[in-house]
């Protein structure tokens, strides 16, 4: 079953996006609690996310057509991440709703002085789309296939799929997943988190052997995601350092998924890493100064380059 929804025809999207969106509950407290402790809540509030969604709301923002795949159920939390979507101009021609199931949640508990946030999400009992389910065929346009990774198999399809037709291929790393050994040689560009890579290594390493690690199962460009201390690249230009851009951070939630956002507006626009870096954790600092996934996101990319301008990396 599909919903018909978002902007724009099939042959116009651009950025073609397949994976996780998620309704979150988001709870500010004054400080974490120890175990079997209690806390009070500041405030409690909805809004939506997931990491490949979140990423297109923020191309959707910038004026960027795209297209997101996933699957969700007919409960009230696929309703609400089905109009999420739509009133922000994603399309969600192919999003796949199976009724009779629960869709993806989660509850934030976001630390009021640091903004720093610890997630506890729940994938429901929606069944993920399987690799018959993917056709990149409609999108003729597009030019680049964004995952986020939780799906492998249907990932590995369509990123075969995106080769075949040319387009370049980014992935949010997160966790390194059963079968994500498979996925990262069809991939052009991988954006990590700093323990994406454990599982290959044993344990903690250093972020630039990690880096050459990671660039040797394929990826041409390999980003590593720091936080405040910025992100760490190599690619074919060599190695390159971003620090993080000053903000007083209210809540650190879907940072990482506008930064991927940001880093895939630089791809379309022909920017070299540096520039692409610099853009992505502008407007992830930028989304930090409210809470939520995306309500911090801004509307052009004439506002972020501005930041970028009257604020200097730490």
């Amino acid at each position: 079953m599909n919903w018909k929804g978002g902007k724009g025809k099939l042959e116009d999207m651009v950025v073609v996006g397949l994976g996780q969106a998620c309704v979150d509950y988001l709870g500010r407290i004054p400080r974490y609690p120890i175990e079997d402790a209690k806390v009070e809540l500041i405030d409690l509030r909805k809004e939506c996310g997931g990491p490949a969604s979140t990423a297109l709301v923020t191309l959707a923002r910038l004026g960027v057509k795209a297209s997101f795949l996933g699957s969700i159920s007919d409960d009230p939390f696929g309703i609400d991440i089905l109009n999420a979507l739509r009133k922000e101009g994603v399309d969600t021609s192919f999003l796949r709703v199976r009724p009779g199931h629960t869709s993806q949640f989660a509850f934030i508990a976001i630390t009021s002085d640091s903004g720093n946030r610890t997630v506890f999400w729940h994938r429901g009992t929606v069944s993920h789309l399987g690799p018959e389910e993917i056709d990149l065929s409609p999108f003729p346009a597009a030019r680049i296939l964004h995952l986020d990774g939780l799906m492998v198999n249907a990932s590995v399809e369509a990123a075969s799929q995106a080769k075949e037709r040319g387009m370049r291929v980014v992935m949010d790393a997160g966790t390194f997943r059963e079968g994500t050994g498979d996925l990262l040689p069809l991939v052009d560009v991988l954006i990590a988190s700093e323990h994406f890579a454990e599982p290959l290594t044993g344990g903690p390493g250093s972020s630039e052997k990690d880096l050459e690690l990671l660039r040797e199962r394929g990826p041409a460009e390999v980003i590593i995601t720091m936080g405040v201390r910025g992100s760490l690249g190599l690619g074919p230009g060599g190695l390159h350092y971003q620090k993080a851009f000053p903000v007083v951070p209210v809540d650190t939630t879907g940072a990482g998924d506008v930064y991927h956002g940001g880093y895939i507006y630089g791809l379309l626009q022909g920017w070299d890493m540096p520039t692409c870096m610099r853009f992505a954790s502008a407007i992830a600092a930028m989304n930090c100064r409210k809470i939520g996934a995306r309500q911090g996101i801004p509307r052009s990319a004439e506002d972020v380059l501005e930041f970028t301008r009257s604020h200097l990396p730490l």
